[in-house]
C-alpha cells in the first residue's frame, strides 16, 4: 500500500503541509485527502441556490408591464 510521489511540486506541497501541521508525511497526505473529500461531499451544487432564488422570484405576481428597453439601456450607459 505504498505511494511513490514522483511529482516535485506535489512532494513540496505535502512536505510544506506536514511541516506546518507538525505531522509526518503520511498524516499530511491523509489530512489533505480527507479534507478534500469532505469539502466535495459538503459542496452545494450551484443549481440548488439558483432554483431557490428562481422560485422566490416566481412567487411575485406579474405586473403585466413590459420592460422599457431604452430606460434600462440608459441606466447601464448603453447608447
Amino acid at each position: 500500500m505504498a505511494f511513490h510521489i514522483r511529482d516535485v511540486e506535489t512532494d513540496a506541497l505535502v512536505r510544506e503541509l506536514a511541516a506546518r501541521r507538525k505531522v509526518g508525511l503520511t498524516e499530511a497526505v491523509k489530512m489533505a485527502v480527507s479534507n478534500e473529500l469532505q469539502r466535495e461531499q459538503e459542496a452545494v451544487p450551484l443549481k440548488s441556490p439558483i432554483a431557490a432564488l428562481r422560485a422566490e422570484v416566481l412567487k411575485r405576481p406579474s405586473t403585466g408591464l413590459e420592460a422599457d428597453k431604452a430606460f434600462f439601456d440608459d441606466l447601464s450607459g448603453d447608447p
